[in-house]
């Protein structure tokens, strides 16, 4: 499962690591978007299999962050 950004932005933090386990709604990064930090949630429960962008990364919306398997 892919995790998307859901708008425009800079990745701020990244707050997992490839091979960890996540809940539902752990916030797995921070983007920056017109001046606020928008949390990203994990969708499911799951594992961080791959993570696509790194912190700094300039994202469009609908971009693939990290893969949740």
């Amino acid at each position: 499962m892919d995790i998307k950004a859901r708008v425009p932005g800079t990745v701020k933090a990244i707050n997992v690591k490839e091979g960890d386990p996540v809940k539902l709604r752990d916030i797995v990064c921070i983007l920056e978007a017109m001046k606020m930090e928008q949390p990203v949630p994990a969708p499911a429960e799951g594992t961080i299999k791959a993570i696509k962008v790194a912190v700094g990364a300039k994202v469009k919306a609908g971009e693939v962050l990290m893969v949740l398997e």
